[in-house]
């Protein structure tokens, strides 16, 4: 696979956490504008190219949830969960390469044949992560502490990884935080990009979309800003150094 751009594909409606959740990520995996571009899957389909264009894909979070009712889901959430899958595919196939986040994690593990349900959901702030001992010998999640905190906010999540997926990190509240399927689709149930005062800010997006009651955003945030959040974005900068543009 020919090492080129990154492309970070966004799947949140609202325009505003989008281009903050982009920032985010480019400012965690240190790359430019030029190496990390953008596409908003929300208004506009997967380009027939893009896997031409791109080398590798960093998936973001998102307000939907893939055990929505499929008579509830909206057209553009059933395609951009066809897009995302294809994503998944090339990635599966070792065609690309992939990071999905969060809600994410929920399209990877549905379209491998496990399980997504709504019985592992976690409050919005920091929760602790144990990598496994594939884990701690995973070229991305291996240079990672064994534990470590890492920004969280869901409703769904899986108690086992999907066919083939490798367990790479877990704790008691949602099972599988992160998993592989080859060496080049990778995904987490955690945030893995923002900063606590960039979670916070997009909490405040969120404050009414039943992630926590809204009257508490001010004590949640001030925990927020108090967590010691280092090692996930460690986890951005190897998969750029792995899969995207030479840096000097």
């Amino acid at each position: 696979m020919t090492r080129g751009r990154l492309l970070y594909v966004c799947v949140r409606p609202q325009q505003g956490a989008a281009a903050a959740e982009y920032e985010s990520f480019r400012r965690a995996t240190r790359l430019d504008a030029s190496q990390l571009a953008q596409h908003d899957l929300v208004r506009e389909p997967l380009p027939a190219d893009v896997f031409d264009r791109y080398s590798g894909f960093l998936v973001g979070g998102s307000p939907f949830n893939t055990t929505d009712p499929e008579s509830t889901k909206t057209d553009v959430q059933k395609r951009l969960e066809k897009d995302l899958t294809t994503i998944a595919e090339q990635a599966a196939a070792a065609t690309t390469a992939a990071l999905f986040t969060c809600y994410g994690i929920g399209v990877v593990t549905r379209f491998l044949g496990g399980e997504v349900s709504r019985a592992y959901p976690e409050d919005t702030g920091a929760t602790v992560v144990e990598l496994t001992r594939e884990g701690a010998a995973d070229p991305l999640f291996g240079e990672l502490a064994t534990r470590f905190s890492a920004l969280t906010a869901h409703k769904e999540g899986s108690a086992v990884p999907p066919p083939g997926g490798v367990l790479l990190a877990k704790n008691e509240g949602c099972p599988v935080q992160a998993y592989r399927v080859g060496d080049r689709l990778y995904a987490t149930q955690f945030h893995p990009e923002p900063t606590p005062k960039a979670f916070t800010e997009r909490m405040a997006v969120y404050r009414d979309d039943g992630y926590f009651a809204a009257h508490d955003y001010e004590h949640i945030a001030a925990q927020v800003l108090a967590a010691s959040v280092t090692e996930p974005v460690r986890l951005l900068r190897r998969f750029a150094r792995r899969f995207g543009p030479e840096q000097s």
